[in-house]
């Protein structure tokens, strides 16, 4: 099969198609990986869905903080759904391709998705700090409008910064092989096949990294250090286990996100992805999502409660 080629600035051309190498090498356990993945993939989609909907009809849980959570479900809808479709259909097949506009699709999704949550996630915790550190003020700060403000922020931070990166890069000449050493389009991989000189681009990515990245991180650590002062400070036992579980399961979410996230992206490789980079990779980007729903309702008694209001509701109208 011969593929179109896209002209660089030199003798070199590449190709309009690239391969996502990938889980190649597992070759005949790809099946059993595609199994696996389809079984996440379907159980990230009902359970962020089932979050969605459940604060959507309980309006008990029409707060900041659950605002912040119907977001993020949504925003975990979109990021697994931007990457794993493909996938599974590449375990299933020899030619494991994607052209240039759809590689360079993923990587605006991705990277929105990864930039827009980093952000997403500090807005949390700063709802959780108000609400622990200044209770008695907590409705006045955190009002239905700033948690609006905040949310859109987040999303608006991704997007643009996102796009601008993403947009620079594929309008530099690609030159070399086609292959990708990944089972998705993600930047690292990207702009190893561009043909230019790209020290100013990755200056550029550092300087985003640290402003919407890591600084988000440094909000979200500086927000725990002042919750858990104000927990300590409490005098009964009972009273700070009650208080820290309110924020147990973000804080769980965070280290989850970040620990995997730093793991992929912050700890220098080799120029080649080893099969331990893709298993990290894939920790980060498609099981990290599915257990998310799950640590937002299982301690969680008023998503419990709630849930079980309209599952009473819900009989109840059956039986009339």
């Amino acid at each position: 099969m011969t593929h179109s080629a896209r002209a660089t600035n030199g003798n070199e051309t590449m190709s309009d198609i690239l391969i996502l190498v990938g889980f190649s090498y597992l070759n005949k356990l790809q099946i059993l990986l595609f199994l696996f993945l389809l079984v996440i993939y379907l159980a990230t989609l009902m359970g962020n869905l089932l979050v969605i909907l459940l604060i959507t009809l309980s309006p008990s849980l029409h707060t900041p903080m659950y605002f912040f959570l119907v977001n993020l479900s949504f925003l975990e809808i979109c990021f697994t759904t931007s990457m794993v479709p493909q996938l599974l259909v590449h375990l299933l097949v020899e030619e494991k391709t994607i052209s240039i506009a759809g590689c360079a699709a993923q990587v605006y999704f991705i990277d929105i998705m990864g930039v827009t949550e980093c952000c997403l996630l500090a807005a949390m915790a700063y709802d959780r700090y108000v609400a622990i550190c200044h209770p008695l003020h907590y409705t006045t700060i955190m009002s239905s409008r700033v948690s609006a403000y905040l949310t859109g922020a987040s999303w608006l931070i991704g997007i643009s910064v996102v796009v601008a990166v993403t947009t620079w890069i594929f309008s530099l000449p690609f030159c070399g092989s086609n292959l990708i050493q990944h089972f998705s389009c993600d930047l690292p991989p990207v702009m190893r096949m561009v043909c230019t000189d790209t020290s100013q681009i990755q200056i550029s990515v550092f300087i985003l990294s640290v402003l919407f990245i890591m600084n988000p991180f440094l909000l979200i650590l500086l927000s725990y250090i002042c919750i858990i002062s104000t927990i300590f400070k409490m005098p009964s036992t009972e009273g700070r286990h009650k208080v820290f579980s309110t924020c147990s399961s973000h804080l769980t979410v965070v280290i989850l996100f970040y620990g995997t996230a730093l793991i992929t992206y912050l700890i220098p490789k080799s120029g080649s992805t080893t099969e331990s980079d893709l298993l990290i990779s894939l920790l980060n980007k498609i099981v990290s999502p599915v257990l998310n729903p799950i640590i937002y309702t299982l301690r969680n008694k008023e998503v419990n409660g709630a849930l079980r209001n309209i599952l009473k509701k819900s009989s109840f109208s059956h039986r009339w």
